[in-house]
């Protein structure tokens, strides 16, 4: 079992002022993998005074001199890409193909899609007889989750280095170890010290305090809507900017006469990538009545045909979901729409055929799903699908938009007839015939998904605060 029981604080790594050992779950044995400490508010006030201190000196460099740094940060993270794959797939469950092929190399687009946007970066623009400059923030605090760990991770640490500002890190204590081979490549990387902190914990010590520090400028946030509110209470006494992307119910809005056999297979993957552990994952799939069959028989033979199995073993398969508080949630989601009268096609409650261990979730699809089922309100987090049948399009949108959430939707079909669709779908991003986002655009959510953008210019943007200049 590793053990990183020390905090990254002031470039060096030091113990815990009074925090507690915590041990990682691996989540296909049940079995320890990874010992932390749980930090305490005590460590986050050493963190942020050196962060602090070193924002002086690193908010007033040059941005050639960040541009070379997040070159060698991403030469520095090529060189770990194995390493972070395995801690990622040991800790939460992710197949260690699926973790080496996209769980990783995601973390490291942020580094490089951000720095193209800031050799772009306009610093200074001119209203009138204004100049309008673009600054640092100052010292940020970033608290992250588990499901794709490195990668929103870096997604907040990247804009807070090309900004100027300087950051301390809380990542989730599901998925610890990702972040501390990330400070061990800041490191090698020459990032001065006191940049980028380190407090390892959990969200109601070490995350409260970074959201009520009164000397933390800024506290960017992804993880649920719950604990998104908990984080927006704790900062409101300092009125610091608060900027988060929370949870999502994404629907899979299928154009009526769709060749189903084409554009389900990239969107439906996206039920199931990642063992269903998205926050964009559009797992309400919203069909014509005229193909609610095909879209059944079409929809259960491909969860049918999906493999689960042991994260360590390479292949096409899904693993675990993280913990069994989040296998017990799924379940009960699964057992709810059983109860509320949605048909179940394939896969339900209980552990895959074969599974005797681990929190392995069977690949589930219902149909004749009803909005007032908690299968079509509730994040699942899991790889289940819902089927759903329309009408009429107009049916089709109001069925997509009737969510609490609206941080993505996915549209199956003809791209040119899904773009005016796209305009009435209430969600930050849309995409068609496939699910991710691009790093280098804007993401972030409409209503309860959060406020605020990350990736590429308008995650930059958001890191900065914005001077009016008049009369120099």
């Amino acid at each position: 079992m590793r053990e990183h029981l020390k905090h990254y604080i002031g470039g060096r790594w030091v113990e815990s002022e009074g925090g507690e050992r915590h041990e990682v779950i691996n989540p296909a044995t049940e079995e320890p993998v990874t010992a932390i400490t749980l930090g305490t508010a005590a460590d986050v006030d050493k963190a942020v005074a050196a962060a602090r201190e070193a924002y002086e000196s690193f908010s007033q460099t040059s941005v050639e001199d960040r541009l070379a740094l997040l070159q060698r940060i991403a030469d520095e993270y090529k060189a770990r890409m194995g390493d972070m794959a395995k801690a990622i797939s040991e800790e939460m469950g992710a197949p260690i193909s699926f973790a080496g092929a996209a769980q990783a190399p995601a973390g490291l687009g942020h580094f490089l899609a951000t720095a193209k946007a800031l050799k772009d970066f306009a610093f200074e623009e001119q209203i009138g007889k204004a100049t309008v400059l673009h600054e640092p923030i100052g010292v940020v605090g970033l608290i992250t989750p588990w499901n794709w760990p490195v990668n929103q991770i870096n997604a907040k640490v990247a804009p807070c280095i090309a900004a100027g500002n300087t950051m301390v890190l809380k990542p989730s204590e599901e998925c610890p170890s990702n972040a501390v081979i990330l400070a061990e490549i800041m490191e090698a990387a020459g990032v001065p010290a006191g940049v980028f902190n380190l407090v390892q914990g959990d969200g109601p010590t070490v995350g409260a305090a970074i959201a009520g520090h009164e000397n933390i400028d800024m506290v960017s946030f992804t993880g649920s809507t719950r604990a998104g509110i908990a984080v927006a209470q704790a900062a409101a006494p300092t009125v610091k900017r608060v900027h988060q992307e929370l949870g999502g119910k994404a629907p899979n809005l299928v154009l009526e006469g769709a060749k189903l056999d084409e554009v389900l297979p990239p969107t439906l993957q996206g039920v199931l990538a990642n063992s269903g552990q998205s926050c964009i994952a559009p797992t309400r799939l919203l069909v014509h009545e005229s193909q609610k069959e095909e879209a059944e028989q079409f929809a259960k033979a491909m969860f049918a045909q999906t493999k689960v199995g042991s994260p360590d073993e390479q292949g096409m398969h899904i693993g675990p979901v993280v913990n069994k508080t989040q296998y017990d949630k799924i379940q009960e989601l699964i057992e709810s729409g059983i109860e509320q009268g949605a048909t179940l096609l394939e896969g339900g409650p209980g552990l895959p055929e074969g599974v005797n261990r681990g929190y392995y979730v069977r690949p589930t699809v219902f149909a004749d799903v009803t909005p007032d089922m908690r299968l079509f309100r509730e994040e699942t987090f899991g790889p289940v699908a819902t089927i759903t049948s329309y009408a009429s399009s107009e049916e089709a949108v109001r069925l997509a938009n009737d969510t609490a959430y609206g941080l993505s939707a996915t549209i199956s079909g003809d791209p040119e007839a899904a773009r005016p669709v796209a305009a009435k779908l209430r969600a930050g991003l849309v995409t068609v015939n496939s699910w991710g986002p691009d790093s280098g655009a804007p993401f972030g959510g409409y209503k309860q998904s959060g406020n605020g953008r990350e990736f590429g210019a308008y995650g930059l943007r958001d890191f900065m605060e914005v001077k009016t200049l008049v009369g120099a």
